[in-house]
């Protein structure tokens, strides 16, 4: 088509569809809408679409084939209820009125914005501030702790202990005067028993992780702790029993002995003696509270007899022995020279504060008995003579001897009423003492076990060593019997054979009678010990010295210091003694129960170095300085070449001895 003009797009989507021509009635069927959309959108529906009457077909004619008209101007797509008025704004949420202009909220201050801020941060620097020295000191002593003095703070528990150990040392050595009655002494700390108690020390100081007032305080101050000292009971007590023994002087009660013949009078006399439990406690007080001088307490000691009851018994002594008592028994009669009589008479305390009597009649008879009794018929006990290195039994036997208790009796009568001289005596049957059968069955055919001991000659200690050794020879222990060394010895006395020597009784010197008996007591363990006898009771020596074993030495002091064992065999013991001018030896006959014994020994240990100090008191004992130290010692025993029992460790720990320059 030549002429037709260009098509636009026609703005209906529906105009290019040709409408119905002008005969049809029908409208155009619309369907299918999308919802809210109206049918206006397509027009007036009661009119029918047509060209306009003015417009002609292009082209100029009417007729079919005419292009479709021009679609009229686009319109705006009508809206239901175009006309209605705008809705009102929808309230507002925090209740201001409609219709009201927005009023813009004010801005918050700057400081208030600031404040929790800032709290954050001071609590983060408080944190922080007692956190990072927290961390730092954890694991450590607190800083600024003080132990008398010595700066633990900071260090780690083991190296305050032993910062503590070295340095306190110095401090806690510190020796303690004693005053004895106006006899001044010097306690060494050692001597006391004391140490330092590093645990418990340690203990009372602050340390793992610290709380914020140990924080402030580690940093700001410091914390000032006492040490913790302990104070041995046992040591303590030793020495103090070495302070009595050098000034005790026990009540002296009257006594009657006799010099020959003349009456020797003791008259009663007051003494004194160291309060000792006050002692201990004074002196532990003094080394715990830095005391560095104490008065010892001397309480006066008073006798039971009275200067009366001691003359008046000193006059019947000297007609005791004014002339000879006979003894007479079927035409046989011997006499009691008064020299016997004097040698067997004492007078002793009666407990009522008088003398009476005592007459040893059995000794009295071991000269006279003789002659009122056959030899044939006294008894005699059975024993071992040791003849070429065997034991040799010798039988007992049963007989008759003069009736000694009764004769004891007799004398002391005679002595009272003061009349006739002549006392007939009676015979008793007497038995030996050790029968034959009981020393046969005992199985004592070989020497068990011997040990020897030396010393220097010519001292007062060996005159004691020598005693005890002869008292001792001879003497048969049983199986199952414990044999007590202080009970088979008795009391050491003049009257017995001892004199007066020196022994060292808790850590001193001092001159007692029977001293140096220790010598004997070590000679005797060891024989024991390599028996392989039951130990039952020993005190070690305090200082060590080279002349026994270290760790089987013993102490012996009457009646405090026994040495006692047990034959755990089913075998008797027979103990001989050999004695010299310079030794002692002890061996034991019996039967072997094992092979070998041997004593174990460990290293020595915890060395104590020694003091030295200079004495100038009457009676000084020059000494060499001896270090202190710990040793083991464990018994082994061997049959076989095989071990068969071993005996619990026994531990020594010796004290240092002082080195003594005498001038």
């Amino acid at each position: 088509m030549r002429n037709a003009g260009p098509i636009e797009s026609p703005t209906d989507p529906f105009a290019s569809v040709p409408l119905p021509s002008r005969g049809q009635s029908k409208k155009p069927r619309i369907e299918g809408l999308p919802p809210g959309v109206s049918r206006d959108i397509f027009g007036p529906q009661d009119q029918e679409s047509r060209p306009p009457a003015n417009q002609s077909a292009p082209g100029g004619q009417g007729g079919g084939g005419a292009l479709p008209p021009v679609p009229p101007p686009p319109q705006p797509w009508p809206m239901s209820d175009s006309n209605r008025e705008p809705a009102p704004p929808p309230a507002p949420v925090f209740g201001r009125p409609a219709g009201r202009p927005e009023i813009a909220e004010p801005e918050p201050p700057r400081k208030r914005r600031l404040l929790p801020g800032l709290l954050v941060l001071v609590a983060l620097l408080v944190v922080l501030a007692y956190a990072v020295p927290a961390v730092l000191m954890s694991g450590a002593v607190l800083r600024g702790t003080h132990v008398a003095g010595v700066d633990i703070g900071g260090l780690t528990v083991t190296k305050a202990a032993e910062k503590l150990r070295v340095e306190l040392s110095a401090k806690l050595s510190q020796p303690v005067e004693v005053d004895l009655g106006g006899e001044k002494d010097i306690i060494q700390a050692d001597e006391a028993g004391l140490e330092l108690d590093v645990v418990a020390t340690l203990n009372q100081a602050p340390s793992g992780f610290p709380t914020p007032i140990e924080v402030w305080r580690g940093l700001t101050g410091t914390t000032n702790l006492q040490p913790k000292i302990t104070i041995d009971p046992a040591q303590l007590t030793r020495t103090v029993e070495g302070l009595a023994e050098g000034v005790d002087k026990p009540a002296v009660e009257g006594r009657i002995t006799f010099d020959r013949l003349r009456p020797q009078v003791r008259m009663p006399a007051d003494g004194v003696l160291l309060d000792r439990s006050d002692a201990v406690r004074q002196i532990s007080e003094a080394f715990l509270s830095g005391r560095d001088a104490v008065v010892l307490a001397l309480r006066p000691a008073k006798p039971t007899t009275t200067r009366e009851s001691v003359a008046a018994a000193a006059a019947g002594a000297r007609r005791a022995v004014a002339g000879p008592i006979t003894l007479t028994i079927a035409g046989k009669q011997a006499q009691l020279a008064p020299a016997t009589i004097a040698a067997n008479l004492t007078y002793v305390p009666d407990g009522e504060g008088g003398l009476t009597p005592q007459f040893d009649a059995e000794s009295a008879l071991v000269g006279v008995e003789n002659s009122l009794v056959d030899t044939a018929q006294q008894p005699q006990d059975a024993t071992y003579q040791i003849v070429n290195g065997s034991p040799v039994l010798v039988p007992s036997r049963v007989g008759r001897g003069v009736d000694d208790k009764r004769l004891a009796r007799d004398v002391i009568k005679l002595l009272a009423a003061d009349g006739g001289r002549t006392i007939p005596v009676t015979l008793a049957a007497a038995r030996p003492a050790v029968t034959t059968a009981e020393v046969r069955d005992l199985g004592i055919k070989e020497s068990v076990a011997q040990f020897t001991t030396s010393f220097e000659c010519c001292q007062p200690r060996v005159k004691n060593i020598q005693t005890m050794a002869q008292n001792i020879d001879g003497h048969l222990v049983k199986p199952g019997e414990t044999f007590s060394l202080n009970d088979t010895l008795g009391e050491r006395t003049v009257e017995g054979g001892y004199v007066e020597a020196g022994q060292i009784v808790g850590g001193r010197m001092v001159p007692i009678i029977g001293g140096g008996g220790a010598q004997f007591a070590t000679a005797l363990y060891n024989a024991v010990y390599a028996g392989g006898y039951e130990e039952v009771e020993r005190t070690p020596m305090d200082y060590f010295d080279s002349r026994y074993p270290a760790g089987r030495d013993a102490a012996l002091l009457h009646p405090d210091r026994d040495l006692k064992w047990r034959n755990d065999s089913e075998h008797g013991v027979l103990i001989k003694t050999a004695v010299t001018g310079t030794s002692v030896t002890v061996t034991l006959w019996s039967t072997k129960r094992y092979d070998k014994i041997v004593a174990v020994e460990s290293d020595k240990r915890d060395f104590t170095p020694f003091r030295s100090e200079r004495g100038t008191a009457p009676g000084c004992v020059a000494t060499i300085g001896q270090q202190g130290f710990t040793i083991d010692v464990t018994r082994v025993f061997y049959n076989d070449g095989q071990v068969v029992k071993r005996d619990k460790k026994q531990t020594t720990e010796y004290r240092p001895r002082a080195q003594v320059t005498c001038g």
